[in-house]
């Protein structure tokens, strides 16, 4: 664990000078909240518009901070005036349920392409490759759910064949990962969760992420290499959207973790199996057929909304202020 990654997870002295009738509410009352809503330097004038937009006076119940973001806990309805009007300030927020419990020991698997990482490694290796374009349609259609994922993978790498396998080196050197990436995964490590990636891209790159953040597992596909060439071939089973439900379900079994304690995030079609099978899934930065699926969508904040919704389940007893 990097200690100087950690977000920290605590009620703020600002948060209760701007909206001194947060002091007011009693443990009893948070427990009535019916949806939270985050992002960064939340001002009074975002809830007097969302005042506007809920049915009655809107009822801040608890509020803290996850490293810079503003959480706040809502007793109203989540009316669809509201959910606009959260879009319109670019503010993200997430219907409250039975969360799974960050103050017990969790398991998160991220997927890696534009999730854990800003980009599609197999559309980077394309370029290079100088099958850019083809590569990236394909991918996007994929993403969407348009194509089978196995033949999708299949095809773009065949197109891959001859080319020097130093074009990984260079992805690999310039890898950028997702903002936030290494602080969620710290603050996670803090409260004892287990951390893992479960990618249809490639070892070469999960395999880094590993060492990098101190992984539990890192499971993706193997691309062949044969005398310093790709071959244009992926080595055994492909990690589908099957496989990655599996893996999810394998490292809850592997460190005793209960399901509902088990959190799954990833932005592409592929990644809705493994949510389903996930004690919650969010959808990140993701396209609009896993936004509709997935039961938490983080739209505008960066990776550090996971935390935002899963440091929910410590209100109102157990959160360090």
């Amino acid at each position: 664990m990097d200690i100087e990654y950690v977000l920290k997870i605590k009620k703020h002295p600002t948060l209760y000078k701007r909206f001194p009738q947060l002091l007011t509410v009693t443990n009893g009352d948070k427990r009535q909240a019916q949806w939270l809503f985050y992002g960064k330097n939340i001002s009074h004038y975002d809830v007097e518009l969302l005042n506007s937009a809920v049915h009655g006076d809107l009822q801040l119940l608890a509020g803290w901070k996850v490293g810079s973001y503003d959480v706040f806990t809502i007793a109203n309805d989540l009316t669809e005036q509201a959910e606009q009007t959260l879009a319109e300030l670019q503010l993200d927020y997430f219907q409250l349920s039975d969360l799974p419990e960050l103050a017990e020991p969790g398991l998160i698997v991220f997927d890696m392409d534009s999730t854990a990482i800003q980009i599609e490694c197999i559309d980077e290796i394309a370029k290079l490759a100088g099958v850019g374009e083809q590569v990236a349609e394909v991918t996007e259609r994929a993403m969407q759910g348009e194509l089978d994922f196995e033949q999708s993978l299949r095809q773009r790498v065949g197109t891959l064949e001859g080319a020097d396998e130093a074009i990984l080196a260079q992805v690999k050197e310039n890898l950028p990962f997702m903002p936030e990436m290494r602080e969620v995964v710290a603050t996670l490590h803090a409260y004892g969760w287990k951390v893992a990636i479960a990618s249809g891209g490639f070892t070469y790159f999960s395999d880094y992420l590993q060492q990098e953040l101190d992984l539990v597992g890192a499971f993706s596909n193997q691309l062949e290499i044969v005398d310093g060439k790709l071959t244009g071939n992926v080595l055994g089973d492909v990690v589908d959207a099957q496989a990655k439900a599996n893996i999810l379900q394998s490292l809850a079994e592997q460190y005793d973790i209960e399901p509902h304690n088990t959190v799954a995030v990833g932005d592409g079609a592929n990644d809705l199996v493994m949510m389903k099978a996930a004690g919650l899934g969010i959808a990140y930065h993701a396209k609009p057929k896993v936004e509709q699926q997935a039961p938490a969508v983080i739209r505008h904040a960066d990776l550090g909304g996971i935390l935002c919704i899963l440091s929910a389940s410590l209100v109102p007893q157990r959160l360090s202020w």
